[in-house]
C-alpha cells in the first residue's frame, strides 16, 4: 500500500468563464491541523541571532581561511557568538548615526563573508530594510537597485569597490555613505567624496558605534529584505520579504528537519559557498544561526571548493545539482579506477544498501557495516562529517540523487523554491526513497494546489494530475516593490503563481516537469529567458530562424538554425565547399561557421556567457505547420519542436561537452 505524505484540505474547481480548472489543495501531512504561523511572541530574525548568543556566546559562530605568507589558505579562523554580536550592534550604531533610520534601506555587495553577515544582522538589529546587490543580472544591474529600492548606505567588498563607485554618478542622489568589507585607499575616498559620498573602511565606521545604543521596536510586518530577481524579461523586480515570512520559513525548516531527521545544534558545521544575495543560502544560514552552528565560507574560487570542503569538514552541506553532479563524477571516477575487484564490491555493497533503503531502512541503519567498510571512503569527499545534504535551484538528476543518498552516509533532500516563496516550498523527506526524483511535499507554512493549463495540454483534474504550481501560506512575499502591476499578475486571488508546471506523484510529492513561459533555469541556476535570446540572434544575417533549446539538467543552451539559403551557398562557393544546400547544411565546417557568427552576434548585442550557444544543427527546412512545428502567425511550438528534433537536441548536448561541432 503506497503511503502518501500530503492530506485534502480543499476539493478541486471546475472550469468557469476564463478561469481554468484547478486541482485540489494539499498540506503536508505534518500541518495537517493547520498551516505553521509566527507565535505572537517573535518580531524580528534579530531574536535568533540574540538569542543563540546568549546560549553560546562563546562558540564559534563566523569562519574563513587566511592566506599563509606562502599565499596558502591555512586553517579556518573564527569569531564567536559574542564578537559577532558585538560587531553587527557597533555597525548598527554607526549607521543609525550615519543618519539610517529603521525603514530605510542598506546595500549588501560582495561574495559570502562574515562581514555579509554582520552588516545583515546590524540591519536586523535596527529595523533597516537590507538589499543584495549582485551583477549577474546585467551590466546595469546594481545601479537600477541602488536607485529604485533608494539605497541610502552600502557595505561592499573590497574588489568591488571600483564597480560601485564607477556608478556612483547615476545613483548618488540616494547613496551616501560606502563602507568597504575591509579596507578603502585614499584616492577611493577622494572619488567617493568629489560626488558627496562618505566611504569608509570597516575598522573606521565600527568606531563610529557603540555597544550601548538602544534599538528600535520591531513588528513581524516589517520588510526585513528587497530582493531583486530576474526571473522574467526586462528589469530585476524587487520581492518584498518581511520578518514574519523569513522567521516561519526558518521555523518550518527547524520542524521538517526535526521531525524526519536531527535538529541541527552547537555541534553542527554549515559550509557557506551559495551566494548570500540569493534567498536560498540566506535562509539556511539564518537557520544555523538559529541553531548556534558554525559557518565556515568558502574562498570564493571554485577550483578550490573542495580544498575548503576537506579543511572545514562540515556537518552539513547544500548545493545546487551542478555541484552534486561534479562530486558524483569524481567519486564514480575514482571507484571506476579501483581496479575490477573494489568495483564489484562497491556495486555489490551498494545494491544491498539500497535495497534495504527501498525496503524502509533509514539510511543510517540500512547497512551499517558497508558503511565503515566501503561507504566511509565516499563521505570523506565531502570532508568526512557531512550528515545533511540539500538541493534547490534546478532539479537534481534521479541517478546522482540515487547514488549519493545511498553512498554519502547522509540524509539528501531535493528542494523546490522562488525568491517569491522565501526560499523552498516544496521538500523531499528523508528516507522516503519513492521521493527520488521528485521535490516532494509542501513545507509546513504553505497550501498548494495545480492550476490547469489548456493551451499547453496540462489538466489538473486528469487521472495524472499537472498543472501550474500555485501557492498560498505563510511564507509568502509581501509583493513587488513599486510594481503592483506585476504583484497582480501572479498574485490571483490569494493564489501565487510560480509558472512552473507540476506533475503530483501518488505519494503526495510533485515533479517539475515544464515552464508555463518560455524562461527555464540551467543546471547552475541562471535564469534563461529564451525568445529574447532568440530575438538576438535572429539579427545575425545568415540564418532565416532558430529554435534555441536549454533545461535544468544542462548548463549550456544549443539549438536549431534554419539558415538563410543564398548566404550559406555564398559561403560555400567562396570556401571550395559542396554548394548545394542539403550537403551545406551538413558540413561541419558550415555548422562552425554558423555557431560562431551567431556567437558573435550575441556577444555584440551583450549576451551573457551562458546564453551563447555551445552547438547548432542546421536544418534545411524551414519550420513549418506541417510538420506542427509553428502556429498559424509562425511562433514556435516548443513542446512539438523538442519532441521531433528530440535525438539532434541529445547529440547536440554530447556534442557540446566535448566542444566538438
Amino acid at each position: 500500500m503506497s503511503v502518501t505524505y500530503t492530506v485534502k484540505v480543499e476539493d478541486s474547481r471546475p472550469e468557469s468563464g476564463k478561469k481554468p480548472s484547478a486541482g485540489p489543495v494539499y498540506r503536508c501531512i505534518y500541518a495537517k491541523d493547520g498551516p505553521l504561523d509566527l507565535p505572537d511572541r517573535m518580531h524580528s530574525p534579530w531574536e535568533f541571532f540574540s538569542e543563540s548568543v546568549k546560549r553560546n556566546p562563546n562558540n564559534r559562530m563566523l569562519g574563513r581561511r587566511q592566506t599563509t605568507d606562502s599565499k596558502q589558505a591555512g586553517p579556518y579562523v573564527w569569531i564567536t557568538y559574542q564578537e559577532a554580536y558585538d560587531a553587527a550592534l557597533r555597525i548598527g550604531s554607526a549607521m543609525r548615526n550615519q543618519g539610517v533610520n529603521p525603514g530605510d534601506r542598506c546595500g549588501i555587495y560582495g561574495s559570502n563573508c562574515p562581514e555579509w553577515i554582520i552588516a545583515m544582522e546590524a540591519c536586523n538589529c535596527q529595523a533597516v530594510t537590507y538589499v543584495p546587490l549582485y551583477d549577474t543580472l546585467g551590466a546595469n544591474a546594481v545601479e537600477f537597485i541602488v536607485n529604485h529600492a533608494e539605497v541610502a548606505i552600502a557595505f561592499v567588498q573590497e574588489n568591488k569597490l571600483p564597480a560601485i563607485l564607477s556608478c556612483l554618478p547615476a545613483c548618488c542622489s540616494y547613496l551616501k555613505t560606502i563602507v568597504s568589507f575591509a579596507n578603502v585607499s585614499s584616492i577611493q575616498k577622494k572619488e567617493a567624496e568629489e560626488l558627496g559620498v562618505s566611504l569608509f573602511s570597516w575598522k573606521e565606521f565600527s568606531e563610529l558605534g557603540s555597544l550601548d545604543c538602544e534599538l528600535p521596536q520591531k513588528q513581524k510586518t516589517d520588510i526585513c529584505t528587497i530582493m531583486y530577481t530576474s526571473g522574467t524579461t526586462g528589469e530585476p523586480k524587487g520581492v518584498i520579504l518581511t520578518n514574519k515570512a523569513i522567521m516561519t520559513e526558518v521555523l518550518s525548516i527547524d520542524q521538517l528537519i526535526e521531525i524526519t531527521d536531527k535538529a541541527c545544534s552547537e555541534e553542527d558545521t554549515y559550509f557557506s559557498f551559495l551566494p548570500l544575495a540569493h534567498v536560498y543560502d540566506q535562509i539556511m544560514e539564518t537557520y544555523f544561526i538559529k541553531r548556534g552552528s558554525s559557518i565556515g565560507f568558502w574562498q570564493g574560487d571554485v577550483r578550490y571548493l573542495m580544498d575548503d570542503v576537506q579543511e572545514l569538514k562540515p556537518t552539513a552541506f547544500c548545493a545546487v545539482p551542478r555541484v552534486y553532479d561534479r562530486i558524483y563524477t569524481g567519486i564514480v571516477n575514482k571507484i571506476a579506477s579501483g581496479g575490477l575487484i573494489r568495483n564489484k564490491l562497491f556495486q555489490y555493497a551498494y545494491n544491498y544498501k539500497l535495497r534495504n533503503m527501498e525496503n524502509g531502512f533509514p539510511q543510517d541503519k540500512a547497512s551499517p557495516l558497508l558503511d565503515k567498510l566501503v561507504f566511509d571512503k565516499v563521505r570523506q569527499a565531502l570532508g568526512g562529517k557531512v550528515r545533511l545534504m540539500l538541493s534547490g535551484a534546478a532539479p537534481l538528476p534521479r541517478h546522482v540523487e540515487e547514488f549519493l543518498r545511498v553512498s554519502c552516509c547522509s540524509n539528501l533532500s531535493q528542494g523546490y523554491g522562488l525568491t517569491e516563496s522565501c526560499g523552498g516550498c516544496f521538500t523531499s523527506l528523508a528516507n522516503v526513497m519513492s521521493m527520488i526524483g521528485t521535490v516532494g511535499v509542501p513545507i509546513t507554512t504553505i497550501e498548494a494546489r495545480l492550476e490547469s493549463v489548456p493551451e499547453m495540454g496540462y489538466d489538473a483534474l486528469s487521472s495524472v494530475p499537472r498543472g501550474e504550481i500555485c501557492l498560498r501560506g505563510n511564507t509568502l512575499f509581501s509583493g513587488y516593490y513599486k510594481r503592483q502591476d506585476l504583484t497582480d499578475e501572479v498574485v490571483i486571488d490569494g493564489w501565487f503563481h510560480t509558472g512552473d508546471i507540476g506533475e503530483l506523484q501518488s505519494d503526495g510529492s510533485m515533479k517539475i516537469i515544464d515552464r508555463k513561459k518560455n524562461i527555464f533555469k540551467l543546471s547552475q541556476g541562471e535564469y534563461v529567458a529564451v525568445e529574447n535570446i532568440e530575438n538576438t540572434y535572429s539579427r545575425c544575417p545568415l540564418i532565416a530562424s532558430i529554435w534555441v533549446y536549454g533545461n535544468s539538467f544542462e548548463s549550456f543552451l544549443v539549438a536549431v538554425v534554419v539558415p538563410e539559403r543564398k548566404a550559406l551557398e555564398d559561403w560555400g562557393k567562396e570556401n571550395g565547399e559542396a554548394t548545394d544546400f542539403k550537403s551545406l547544411c551538413e558540413n561541419p565546417k558550415a555548422r562552425k561557421y554558423i555557431l560562431n557568427k551567431l556567437n558573435s552576434t550575441g556577444q555584440t548585442h551583450h549576451l551573457r556567457g551562458f546564453e551563447l550557444l555551445k552547438a547548432v544543427y542546421l536544418e534545411p527546412n524551414p519550420f513549418d505547420m506541417e510538420r506542427d512545428l509553428v502556429t498559424p502567425t509562425f511562433k514556435l511550438k516548443r513542446p512539438q519542436l523538442l519532441k521531433y528534433y528530440k535525438d539532434r537536441i541529445d547529440e547536440l548536448y554530447s556534442e557540446g561537452k566535448g566542444a566538438k561541432v
